[in-house]
């Protein structure tokens, strides 16, 4: 499991369980390529969220909100800027993507793909990107690793939803993923970790 649950407000919650970096990835079918003419094109339904109005942050002058990683396998999540602060949580996953939604000295709150929020020292998080394959919305189909960012190009691999990949690149409606010593691209509504529209390299 990604969270191990500490704090008494949340001990009976549940938290899904991810696959790690690249499990659950089958070598691409040549035959079974998707064009985007196709009766077979993915319509896309359930993506990232609009990047949203962006202020500075007061501590680092970066962009609020802005996503990032976590940079260990066991990172403390409290309920205050502080380490005299409750601890909530205890994430389990180095590379799972995260959203900081607010800055305060060393201190950074940040929310995960559900929706949870909670400061982490500063240190614990990575500007380094990732990302959790999502797929479509309703649909456990596993999500194909294109060689080329068209969908008229070779499957090199399918992921299946939860896997957590490195995210080096994102334009327009296509993000490059590494997994597992896999490179390729996936539509961006695929994915969360990244805003519409969000370019980067």
């Amino acid at each position: 499991m990604f969270r191990e649950i500490v704090g008494h407000c949340l001990q009976n919650k549940q938290k899904k369980a991810f696959p790690a970096f690249g499990v659950a990835l089958s070598i691409g079918l040549l035959l079974g390529v998707l064009t985007a003419g196709s009766s077979t094109a993915f319509a896309l339904e359930a993506g990232p969220k609009p990047q949203p109005e962006q202020i500075v942050g007061p501590a680092t002058s970066l962009p609020v909100p802005r996503f990032v990683s976590l940079k260990s396998n066991r990172i403390n999540v409290r309920r205050g800027p502080g380490s005299d602060n409750e601890i909530l949580w205890v994430f389990r996953k180095k590379g799972l993507p995260v959203e900081i939604t607010a800055e305060s000295g060393r201190w950074r709150r940040i929310r995960d793909q559900e929706g949870e929020t909670g400061w982490v020292w500063h240190s614990m998080l990575d500007g380094r990107r990732g990302a959790i394959v999502t797929g479509l919305s309703g649909d456990d189909a596993p999500v194909p690793l294109f060689a080329e960012p068209a969908q008229s190009s070779q499957v090199l691999a399918y992921a299946e939803k939860g896997v957590v990949a490195r995210l080096p690149f994102c334009q327009d409606q296509w993000c490059e993923l590494e997994i597992n010593g896999y490179d390729g691209w996936v539509l961006r509504d695929m994915l969360w970790g990244t805003y519409q529209g969000e370019n980067f390299e």
